[in-house]
């Protein structure tokens, strides 16, 4: 008790005593009053001296202010003032001013008197519950100062109280429910309250974040005007930030949930010189942030190539692209946005190749590529802006072989523009090697040691790069360039740190010469290399100068272990009796190790990015930090090897080269097995489709003809049904039968026909013969009659030309009922074929052929009509001849009759 109100200091016991009795006859009336309006008002009071008299309402009220949450929830007046009280009391936000000299001291008794209070309150985790369940009241005068409280309990003892939340029944998801709430200050601390509740908790990160956390907050900040809203953005980005880092399962939920895609709109900030205030500044810086936490190269490379893959997809990428090549940007959103493409397309080769190919907006168009290195190389840019460049310089090259090559071609000699029209990537990166600027010699030497990194076929491409030193001398090798400049040391005056350049150019010319037997012969075959690298190695130097002796002993080691004894003088044992004599093996090795205990190699094995403070710590790369753990060990052992066991290992390594090249062989006939199984699978892939589109038609085709056949039986159906009704003659119901009976039927019937009508046609014949011989008789019955002489001769002739009309008059009545009969087959004829037609369309020949012939028929019979009359003319004639034959020689001849016949 007395060290609680010693905190309080600078109070006059007096009125403390009496503010204290105050207090005490305050909780007196909150724990013993009836009357409900008698506890308000002496909560109301309490809250109004809970900011001055924090340590005095703490101690003596708290208790009854929890009990007045837990009895007098009808009442949301009364539980307002006693969340307000309780967060007063807890909270730590001081308003009244205090004095420069009593500031420390204050805020550290503030967070003491925070902490303990807090201690106190939860205790009993049950006040905590009592709490969450008190969020649930829609009523502002409860929610606000509730949510107000949790928050300050939360930072106070954030994972005690996490704890609590997290075994709580529906904790968290009662809290999910204040980032709807339509009142935006309720929304607003709620973002604020669950950033506290995220911060370093995994499993409420992913109960929050599987509760629609994402859709929510995204909601809020494009609800807000993205990267032009205000603080409630950065709260809310701050809150995704705290749900995505270092959480693998709810980076894998976002971009499942396609997040990723809601995240391009944020970065639409346009050309502009203005409208970049300092909230749309840190709302930015947020963002690219948040993008770097999906693609941070501490996350599992599975999970980052996929958010790459996505970045790339939904054109954030490119719109990244589009802010790092506009103008206007503030210096450090451009700085943060190189560093946020570095990542987006490091070990990606998709996005490298679309990266590659990115121009800047200026006359003529140059890669971004080179308008970056044109900065990196400038010694008047910002150090963290060349920083950043790097960075992305690295991450561009990161298992990209493809890019390596390309930044190599731009130094060889039949790729350099001889015009000098446009500077290339190589140029710049020479030009940065060989200035007077230590910093760019570093930045430049780092960025051609990546060109080179696991790639065996660039180191012994940029061999081949030649520079022109002076004008009339011949040209040198980069290579020799290289250990002209480091033997000259600090012959040189630079800007900048005196070992920077010398060992920028060790790590280039170690990660050059190892794993790269050519490379290594073309650096022993200068009789100048080793005894300069054994005579630094060798002497006593400064702390500073020891780095360069450790890159030193680590270049000549490289130079034994990756040596294939091409050369006799510089064979692997004579250099190592050459370490012997001039070093010692012991001595050499502890130099060897400078590198590694250097306080900065430490710092820069820990992660890709070179990010330092100042250029003075701009010491190692990343990616060399990995060649020294690689390389210390191995060449610790080749250097105290004898000369037997270098044979031995030699065979162990030619039969392990023989293994390989067989591996190697076999691997290539697997490849192309591998190959042709694609191409099998291809084939059967499409023959797969080709059978399926056939069994298709046939399908369809088989669909077809039975829909054919059901409609062909209904016809046979409905013929049936018509025939029947029709009732006219029994063979017409027979039509439902087979087609080729009908079809033979029919040609009998028609052969019936042509044989009736061959008959008709000589019986005609016979009777145009008989009417000629009536005529000619005639004829000379008239001569002899007009002569007037009448003989017996004829009388006999008229009475066999009655006998004849006789018969001609019989075979008339038997022509007639043959013609009747006729008619009759006809009428059937047509009446069957007409039927034939409706139900068989593909006899259409058949019925040309009936019809032609039956018209022919018709004609006939038409003719037999005509001639049956005129015979019964000629028979009346005859007839009134033979009755009249003393009349007149005038009258009517017969034979005009007979001639019209």
């Amino acid at each position: 008790m007395n060290f609680l109100r010693g905190v309080m200091g600078g109070q006059s016991a007096g009125p403390q005593h009496t503010e204290a009795e105050t207090i005490q006859k305050l909780c007196d009336r909150v724990a013993s009053s009836t009357l409900l309006d008698d506890r308000r008002n002496a909560v109301r009071a309490l809250k109004s001296l809970s900011k001055k008299y924090r340590l005095e309402v703490g101690i003596q009220a708290m208790e009854h202010l929890i009990h007045v949450l837990q009895t007098d929830r009808s009442d949301s007046e009364i539980i307002g003032y006693a969340l307000d009280t309780l967060y007063n009391i807890i909270s730590n936000d001081e308003e009244e001013e205090v004095d420069d000299v009593e500031e420390e001291n204050s805020t550290r008794q503030s967070e003491d008197l925070g902490s303990q209070f807090t201690e106190i309150f939860i205790k009993q985790q049950e006040n905590v519950t009592l709490l969450l369940s008190l969020l649930e009241e829609f009523d502002f005068h409860v929610r606000w100062p509730g949510v107000k409280l949790l928050t300050s309990l939360l930072k106070q003892l954030g994972p005690q109280v996490q704890q609590i939340i997290l075994v709580s029944p529906m904790g968290v998801s009662r809290l999910m429910d204040l980032l709807a709430d339509s009142r935006e200050v309720i929304r607003n601390d709620g973002v604020l309250l669950l950033q506290a509740l995220t911060r370093s908790n995994g499993a409420i990160q992913k109960i929050v974040a599987f509760e629609n956390a994402f859709e929510r907050l995204l909601d809020i900040i494009s609800e807000e005007g993205n990267s032009d809203g205000g603080i409630v953005v950065e709260d809310c980005l701050i809150l995704l930030q705290n749900l995505l880092k270092n959480n693998n399962s709810n980076q894998n939920f976002f971009k499942e949930g396609s997040y990723i895609q809601r995240m391009k709109p944020w970065f639409e900030v346009g050309d502009e010189n203005s409208g970049w205030s300092a909230q749309k500044v840190t709302n930015l810086h947020l963002m690219l942030q948040l993008v770097r936490v999906l693609v941070s190269p501490t996350n599992p490379p599975g999970a980052t190539s996929s958010c790459q893959k996505a970045m790339f997809q939904c054109g954030l990428l490119q719109q990244l692209c589009t802010i790092l090549m506009a103008t206007g940007v503030p210096a450090d959103i451009l700085t943060e946005t190189i560093n946020t493409v570095s990542e987006v397309i490091r070990g990606y080769q998709v996005n490298q190749d679309y990266f590659a190919s990115v121009n800047a907006p200026s006359n003529p168009p140059r890669p971004a590529i080179v308008v970056l290195l044109m900065s990196m190389v400038n010694e008047r840019q910002p150090f963290v802006l060349r920083c950043a460049v790097l960075y992305c310089f690295q991450c561009f090259l990161y298992k990209n072989q493809k890019g390596q090559g390309e930044i190599v071609s731009t130094l060889l000699p039949s790729t350099i523009d001889a015009t000098g029209n446009s500077v290339s990537a190589g140029q710049l990166l020479c030009g940065g090697l060989f200035s007077t600027d230590s910093l760019s010699n570093w930045c430049a030497a780092v960025a051609l040691a990546h060109a080179l990194q696991e790639n065996a076929t660039q180191k012994e491409q940029l061999l081949r790069v030649q520079l022109a030193t002076s004008i009339g001398n011949p040209p040198v090798s980069l290579l020799q360039q290289c250990t002209n400049i480091l033997s000259q040391g600090d012959k040189i005056d630079r800007r900048g740190s005196k070992i920077q350049t010398r060992v920028g150019l060790l790590m280039l010319l170690c990660t050059w010469l190892s794993s790269c037997p050519i490379a290594v012969t073309h650096f022993l075959h200068n009789s100048a290399n080793v005894p300069f690298l054994t005579a630094q190695i060798a002497e006593n130097l400064g702390e500073e100068e020891q780095l360069v002796q450790g890159l030193c002993a680590l270049l000549l080691g490289i130079s034994i272990y990756f040596n294939d004894n091409s050369l006799e003088s510089y064979k692997k044992e004579k250099l190592k009796q050459l370490i012997e004599k001039r070093i010692g093996k012991e001595n050499f090795i502890e130099k060897l190790g400078f590198i590694s205990k250097h306080e900065l190699y430490s710092r820069a094995s820990q992660k890709p990015q070179p990010n330092f403070p100042s250029p003075e710590y701009m010491i190692f790369d990343h990616e060399f930090t990995k060649l020294v753990k690689e390389l210390e060990g191995v060449i610790t052992k080749a250097i105290y090897k004898s000369s037997e066991e270098d044979k031995k290992e030699e065979e162990v390594k030619k039969t392990l080269e023989q293994h390989d090249n067989i591996v190697t062989h076999y691997k290539n006939m697997i490849r192309e097995q591998d190959l042709q199984l694609e191409e099998l699978k291809q084939q059967v892939s499409t023959l797969k489709c080709q059978n399926e589109q056939l069994q298709t038609a046939v399908t369809q085709q088989v669909s077809q003809i039975q829909q054919h056949k059901d409609q062909y039986n209904l016809l046979k159906i409905q013929l049936g049904k018509d025939n029947q009704h029709q009732g006219s003659y029994s063979e017409g119901a027979q039509m439902n039968g087979v087609q080729p009976e009908e079809i033979g039927r029919l040609r009998e019937e028609i052969e019936e026909l042509k044989n009736n009508q061959e008959l008709l046609q000589s019986k005609l014949t016979e009777k145009d013969s008989v009417i000629e011989n009536l005529k000619s008789s005639q004829t000379s019955g008239t001569n002899e009659q007009s002569s007037a002489i009448v003989s017996a001769r004829d009388s006999e002739q008229v009475a066999e030309l009655k006998q004849e009309l006789a018969t001609l008059k019989s075979q008339l009545n038997s022509q007639s009922v043959e013609i009747t009969k006729l008619q009759t087959e006809k009428q059937e004829l047509l009446q069957k074929t007409e039927v034939f037609a409706k139900s068989v369309e593909v006899q259409g020949e058949t019925q040309t052929v009936i019809a032609t012939k039956t018209t022919d028929v018709e004609g006939r019979l038409s003719a037999l009509l005509q001639e049956t009359k005129e015979l019964k003319v000629e028979e009346e004639d005859e007839l009134e001849s033979g009755d009249q034959e003393d009349e007149d020689d005038e009258s009517e001849d017969p034979g005009k009759d007979l001639d019209h016949i």
